[in-house]
């Protein structure tokens, strides 16, 4: 099944027409958040303007927004390859954590341990400490591998223990692109009776998401990572989110998925969340399924993000004084690259690349163990990340760039 190519994926993307300093801006921002197609941005005005309501009220606009909100479930259970009524809706995965660690928590009895792990964002680590701290349970940290960014299983499987309940686990790394064997990590906690929780948000953008191969109880992402507005999806296997212990007002539906949601929706931001969906399946040009044309958008859009990586490590590796972290590019991972300049902070890195119409990030990323384990807590790292939209040349404007910066420190 062919895909749409970069020049026809870029065409759908008012944003890469920008310029600054007379020059197309090439976004490497996309770990942070991606920029959105213009399906997206019309689904969520033609909500507004024709749709828009509460719900569960008779009367069109009403059982409009219901349809909606069914039609989006459907389209992230295809997404993740669950069913529709497995899939929740909040203001982001952090938030949705939160919730949800508390939920789990409060049915964990003290001394019941906790395994998170140093490489994950903190989105996915703060909750189960909260949630720790709230219950009197034990926390335990699985440390990662500073010299090629990955995880330790081996150190994190030994953790895992009688008393263990909950394994929080993140697919990929948002600031080193390290992609983490969930499936390995589920299969082990469920050996012991542990739920996995999977933070998917860097994953989902670069591979098909399967929690059924993945073997997670909980999957969380957020749809501003995969060219959507900014919400958060969580998946859960039915017959937990319909025993949890959530935080609910009385009056609210007891029924799942809704249960695990709260308050009134961002409605017009699920209905483009629902469109980014429709806008990776639609980069494949045969017909079928939308999970079938979701595996071949992302089976292909993996395979280019990783000629993308592969250019630029080449690339950055050449230049005298350039440090690169996390695994080398024949290993998992995304196509997110992350470095420092010998001697020049990493913010004025990124401050240079503008200058030259280049958008990368630095500092932490919320994964701050990361960037403490790899010495620079306090002046931070240098993020690029490819999407969907990168080209060729726009890694090798990242490169001439750095190179640039490198040679006149």
């Amino acid at each position: 099944m062919s895909v749409a190519t970069v020049e026809e994926i870029r065409a759908r993307f008012p944003a890469l027409s920008r310029l600054h300093a007379g020059e197309r801006v090439a976004y490497f921002d996309g770990p942070g958040g991606t920029q959105v197609p213009l399906e997206v941005v019309d689904a969520m005005t033609e909500y507004l303007f024709e749709h828009n309501a509460n719900t569960d009220w008779r009367y069109p606009s009403s059982a409009e927004t219901d349809a909606m909100l069914q039609s989006a479930r459907e389209a992230f259970a295809d997404f993740v390859g669950a069913a529709a009524d497995e899939i929740a809706f909040g203001a982001n995965m952090t938030t949705l954590t939160f919730h949800l660690a508390r939920a789990i928590g409060r049915m964990l009895e003290a001394g019941d341990e906790i395994v998170i792990t140093e490489l994950d964002h903190h989105g996915n680590v703060a909750p189960w400490v909260e949630a720790a701290r709230e219950n009197a349970l034990t926390v335990r940290v699985a440390p990662m591998r500073p010299h090629d960014g990955t995880l330790d299983l081996d150190a994190l499987e030994s953790l895992i223990g009688p008393r263990t309940r909950v394994v929080a686990v993140g697919a990929a790394s948002n600031a080193l692109g390290t992609i983490t064997d969930v499936a390995r990590v589920s299969a082990h906690a469920r050996s012991a009776g542990a739920l996995t929780y999977c933070d998917a948000v860097h994953y989902a953008p670069h591979a098909l998401v399967d929690v059924g191969a993945l073997g997670c109880d909980f999957l969380a992402c957020s749809a501003y990572k995969f060219y959507g507005p900014h919400i958060g999806v969580v998946w859960g296997r039915r017959d937990l989110l319909a025993s949890l212990d959530v935080p609910r007002l009385t009056p609210a539906p007891d029924t799942v998925p809704e249960r695990v949601e709260t308050g009134t929706l961002n409605h017009e931001g699920i209905a483009g969340a629902a469109a980014a969906v429709d806008f990776l399946a639609s980069l494949a040009r045969a017909g079928g399924t939308r999970r079938q044309r979701l595996h071949a958008s992302l089976d292909e859009l993996h395979r280019r993000g990783r000629a993308l990586l592969n250019r630029a490590w080449r690339g950055l590796s050449s230049i005298p004084g350039v440090r690169l972290y996390g695994p080398q590019p024949d290993q998992p991972r995304t196509p997110t690259v992350c470095f420092t300049i010998d001697g020049v902070a990493a913010e004025m890195v990124v401050r240079q690349l503008v200058d030259r119409a280049v958008f990368a990030t630095h500092g932490d990323f919320y994964a701050a163990t990361v960037a403490s384990r790899l010495g620079h807590a306090d002046d931070g790292l240098v993020r690029a990340g490819c999407a969907c939209y990168t080209s060729d040349s726009d890694v090798d404007r990242l490169v001439e760039g750095v190179r640039a910066i490198a040679k006149a420190r």
